[in-house]
């Protein structure tokens, strides 16, 4: 009986010995995962392994939650803002044209200067507190710009949407945190149809609510934000185990310093490019098609306003439920390139369509454009540490600033010199011609940057 015991007892230190083993060897990995390549949370400890493998839904449908009130509230504004400054400098058109325009550019330069420093604070503190407290500050925010008596209030306002809004960076990182590498493309086009379920929806409650008073969107807007952080407060955990946490340092908090992060691996920086191109194409929508198809087309405010719900609708659908079993099916690197190529044909149709009725067969194709931003943000979260998601995000952010920066000003100006009556080739399709083409740079450098090595 002593040698059974002896023998079984043997058995199980060897079991202990296999099992020390194999958790030495996942730890010491860099990506957390097997000799067999296999993802494991082994070297979390047992609380946290078992937060972030499984982590609870609510905490997952807050995020998703987070994206489409913050959108919905950044879309509610978008109708009464502009006839706001206008009645702030006596009914002045041209100038309220040109302060409204200022006031983006300051907007797109904040979510440049702050996305890093959010995302580096996500990667030393979580992502929790960040997340509320951007929550908390953009409600804030939007009660201030509602009592706001002169525009230098407003001004400030914006300045200080734009910094909390650098929010989405951290929710970005969150997704990253406790989603399987293999299924980050699905869930970020599921935060995509987020961002397009609440720019759907804001502006037609915004211009519903303005027509009621041009304030009543701002307090609105800072309710819901509100509701939202308070909400948080009970159903969100914590996405980033401790010992996951990366040192605070300036360097790594500055836009320019976060850039650097891209540059530690070539095909982290070739996506960062191809992100840029992407952001910089995606900006002629809002810049421009609304001048585009009153002039071409004659589309009243109503017309222009279904169409673009129409963008919203069908992005929805593809972000919700294409991204995903696209992505499991033919892999991040074929949705990535195929995204780009539907995109390019669609801004293409855009551009040369005779008529409203052709410009509609563009929708299905910019809605399948939505594969491309999910299948790049998985492929690149895959080559950073997890105490660098928050860098990541914030680094893609501030690229997205840069984009802000450049691109309503590069379609508008393509726009305006092909319709003057100065020049001898009138083309107003042109800036939609100009963001195809570099939706096809897009495609030709992320079959580059992903080729199998």
């Amino acid at each position: 009986m002593k040698k059974r015991a002896l023998r079984a007892r043997a058995k199980e230190i060897s079991r202990a010995l296999i099992d020390t083993s194999k958790v030495t060897r996942i730890a010491d990995s860099p990506d957390g995962v097997d000799s067999a390549g296999t993802p494991s949370p082994i070297h979390l400890a047992p609380r946290e392994a078992r937060a972030t493998s499984t982590p609870r839904r609510a905490a997952l449908i807050f995020v998703f939650v987070t994206v489409v009130l913050d959108m919905l509230a950044f879309g509610m504004i978008v109708p009464v803002l502009p006839q706001l400054v206008v009645q702030f400098l006596g009914g002045d058109t041209a100038r309220g044209a040109e302060v409204y325009g200022l006031f983006g550019t300051v907007w797109a330069l904040m979510q440049f200067l702050f996305s890093p420093l959010l995302g580096a604070l996500s990667d030393r503190y979580g992502r929790r507190p960040v997340i509320l407290l951007s929550n908390f500050g953009l409600g804030l925010d939007y009660l201030l710009m509602a009592l706001a008596p002169t525009i230098s209030w407003l001004f400030v306002g914006r300045v200080i949407s734009g910094i909390t809004s650098a929010s989405f960076s951290t929710a970005g990182a969150y997704i990253a945190d406790v989603t399987p590498p293999e299924k980050r493309a699905a869930s970020f086009g599921i935060l995509s149809a987020a961002f397009g379920l609440g720019f759907v929806l804001g502006p037609a409650l915004g211009g519903l609510l303005g027509g009621i008073n041009p304030r009543l969107p701002f307090w609105v807007a800072g309710g819901l934000s509100l509701i939202n952080a308070m909400y948080g407060l009970f159903v969100l955990p914590e996405s980033l185990p401790r010992e996951r946490r990366a040192s605070f340092s300036w360097q790594r908090a500055n836009a320019l310093g976060s850039l650097k992060l891209l540059r530690s691996h070539p095909e982290l920086l070739g996506l960062s490019m191809v992100n840029f191109l992407r952001n910089v194409a995606h900006s002629v929508m809002p810049s421009t098609f609304v001048l585009y198809a009153g002039y071409r087309y004659g589309w009243d405010a109503r017309t222009v306003g279904i169409f673009l719900a129409g963008v919203g609708v069908s992005s929805m659908i593809v972000g919700m439920g294409l991204v995903g079993p696209i992505v499991a099916r033919f892999g991040e690197r074929r949705a990535l390139v195929a995204g780009f190529v539907f995109g390019s044909f669609g801004y293409a149709i855009v551009g040369l369509a005779p008529n409203g009725v052709a410009l509609v067969m563009a929708l299905p194709l910019q809605a399948l454009w939505g594969l491309a931003g999910p299948a790049a943000q998985g492929l690149m979260t895959r080559r950073v540490h997890p105490s660098e998601q928050g860098q990541l995000q914030g680094a893609q952010s501030s690229i997205m600033g840069i984009a802000g920066l450049i691109g309503p000003g590069l379609f508008t100006l393509t726009f305006a010199a092909f319709i003057s009556t100065s020049n001898s080739v009138h083309f107003p399709g042109a800036p939609f011609l100009l963001a195809a083409s570099l939706l096809v740079a897009a495609t030709a450098l992320s079959l580059k940057v992903t080729r199998p090595r």
